[in-house]
């Protein structure tokens, strides 16, 4: 196997299942919030630029 054919190999697997890793991990991050268990953690992080630093101690 040439140089050239082991590029175009990798160029074609990376257009290809490189795109669908992309789009996969792109549509878990945009969902995780989401998650059933994620209400707490979202609301902490929504209401954290309120809280003054003494808050909690």
């Amino acid at each position: 196997m040439s140089w050239h054919s082991t590029y175009e190999l990798l160029r074609q697997m990376a257009d290809s299942w490189g795109l669908l890793a992309m789009a996969l991990m792109w549509l878990g991050f945009a969902l995780w919030p989401f998650r059933p268990g994620a209400r707490a953690d979202n609301t902490r992080a929504a209401t954290m630029i309120f809280e003054d630093q003494n808050d909690g101690q």
